[in-house]
């Protein structure tokens, strides 16, 4: 059977979600020396078999990282993941990175964003930009994190959707950042969190209490039975991220992955990939394993495409367009 594809990816990370051959590009154009052949850029960018822990899962973004410091950088990586994602049947995205990271060769956190709009503005998919704070407990981090809100607030409705706050939530917790979470429900800017991935419920429940409108993960909320009724009552979202998820090792299996307890309990979630490129996943495989695990009824996997329509940040107009399209279509993108 053809696949007829309606997907959409809401947590999808720029840097560890670089197309190889965008890799291969940026490093020819800035001189830096990679391997010949795909399978040894493959191994430097994307875990195997025998690289399960966080250590090594964070050592494969160092690549993607040292090549986005340019304008032209920015804009291509963006653009390929786009097209990349178009090819694979994707409607829609929210694609996030951390402006700060790009700002070691001279870049402006502004340009830095500038860069990933223009190179959003030519895709062939429509999406919306979040741009993430990074946890940490130096001055220039937090400094950082206000100027990430300020830019945040000046692209607001012109491609920028979101601030998210990504890093070591085992090592900084998020209520250490509440000076960041006060100036974006200031200015009005809808608040995305990385929670309940390393850290545990209370991490969770922190989110919640920040005002964050979707949670990045945000599956060990269910070790505390008040976060998981606090997250019903309050319709937040939680992105979902299966393979990246067992790749940190929270998980050992799909087997093991708490898709069905959530669901019972009446959070709403979505289906996300994280980073393509390090867990060498993509949105169809995580469906993929999901179905075949949960033996997933048609039901349940139209349910869940639909959150991610309703929980994304784009217009009513397009919302009304890519509900259109999933409800046709839902079925025959996933069952092949």
């Amino acid at each position: 059977m053809e696949k007829q594809l309606a997907l959409i990816d809401l947590h999808l990370h720029l840097d560890g979600s670089m197309p190889l051959h965008t890799a291969r590009r940026l490093a020819n154009m800035q001189g830096v020396s990679i391997p010949d052949s795909d399978e040894e850029l493959r191994k430097l960018m994307s875990l195997t078999e025998d690289c399960k822990d966080l250590n090594d899962y964070l050592a494969r973004f160092d690549l993607a990282c040292s090549l986005l410091h340019t304008r032209e950088a920015l804009d291509i990586c963006t653009y390929d993941l786009l097209c990349e994602l178009h090819e694979q049947g994707l409607i829609y995205a929210e694609i996030r990175f951390a402006p700060q990271k790009s700002c070691e060769k001279g870049l402006s956190q502004r340009q830095a964003v500038e860069a990933v709009l223009q190179g959003i503005r030519r895709a062939p998919i429509p999406c919306g930009l979040i741009v993430s704070m990074m946890r940490g407990n130096d001055p220039a981090t937090h400094e950082a994190n206000l100027i990430t809100i300020d830019v945040a607030r000046e692209f607001l409705g012109h491609g920028v959707v979101a601030v998210d706050l990504a890093g070591a939530e085992g090592l900084f917790p998020t209520s250490d950042f509440e000076y960041a979470f006060e100036k974006a429900r200031h200015y009005h800017i809808p608040i995305i969190i990385h929670a309940g991935e390393a850290a545990g419920a209370d991490s969770v429940w922190e989110a919640i209490q920040a005002g964050a409108v979707r949670i990045g993960h945000g599956v060990r909320g269910l070790e505390d039975k008040r976060v998981i009724d606090e997250l019903v009552a309050r319709d937040i979202t939680l992105e979902l991220c299966p393979t990246s998820n067992i790749d940190t090792g929270i998980y050992r299996s799909y087997a093991d992955y708490p898709l069905r307890r959530l669901l019972d309990a009446g959070v709403k979630v979505c289906v996300n990939t994280d980073d393509m490129t390090v867990s060498n996943t993509d949105l169809q495989q995580e469906w993929h394993h999901l179905i075949e695990t949960f033996q997933l009824h048609e039901f349940e996997i139209g349910h869940m495409l639909l959150n991610s329509v309703n929980a994304s940040f784009a217009n009513e107009d397009l919302k009304q367009q890519l509900r259109a399209k999933v409800q046709k279509n839902y079925t025959s993108t996933i069952l092949y």
